[in-house]
């Protein structure tokens, strides 16, 4: 498997891992986002209610409650962005 490929399924096995807690595995819900974080970006705020409201919002793009494969990519793509600036 090429890299791409192999970094791609760890974005979506990641996506899968977070979605599959609360019942719904195709979204995120704010509290499964709020684990992520701690986990996956330590101290990008995932234990602070404020600033997971705030992230949530961000990347809640369609204002459904829940983000969506699409909106966990997208934010992924930004993020990789603005690492590497």
């Amino acid at each position: 498997m090429s890299k791409l490929l192999g970094a791609i399924g760890i974005l979506k096995k990641t996506f899968d891992e977070y979605a599959g807690t609360d019942g719904d595995k195709t979204t995120l819900s704010k509290k499964e986002i709020s684990e992520m974080l701690k986990k996956e970006l330590p101290g990008a705020g995932g234990d602070k209610k404020e600033e997971v409201d705030n992230f949530f919002k961000m990347l809640d793009e369609d204002g459904d409650g829940v983000v969506n494969f699409n909106e966990y990519i997208v934010f992924v793509a930004t993020l990789a962005l603005l690492l590497c600036q």
